[in-house]
């Protein structure tokens, strides 16, 4: 079965509620959800042969506040962040893992 979104909600709990087309709901926080970013500019970027260190990350009172989110092809989400970062393309593996 090929995994997809069926339903996305921001939460006024702080969480972001995903509906998945195999029955399975999460509740994501969002502060998980901006820690876990997967973008280079978080995680780095490796050189040629793959050496590479993630770079130290530092957030402001707003970073952990969603302010909207795109689906990106049938395989990801991109979140856009109150401060700013819009980066990370977070794969649909991605999310269930979290």
């Amino acid at each position: 079965m090929i995994l997809n979104l069926i339903a996305v909600a921001p939460l006024p709990t702080g969480e972001l509620a995903l509906s998945w087309n195999d029955g399975v709901e999460q509740y994501l926080p969002l502060e998980l959800l901006r820690r876990a970013c997967p973008c280079a500019v978080c995680c780095g970027e490796p050189d040629v042969i793959g050496r590479g260190e993630a770079p130290a990350r530092s957030y402001k009172e707003n970073s952990f506040e969603l302010k909207s989110y795109d689906f990106v092809g049938g395989y990801a989400l991109l979140f856009k962040w109150a401060d700013g970062h819009a980066s990370g393309i977070y794969s649909y593996k991605l999310l269930r893992s979290l």
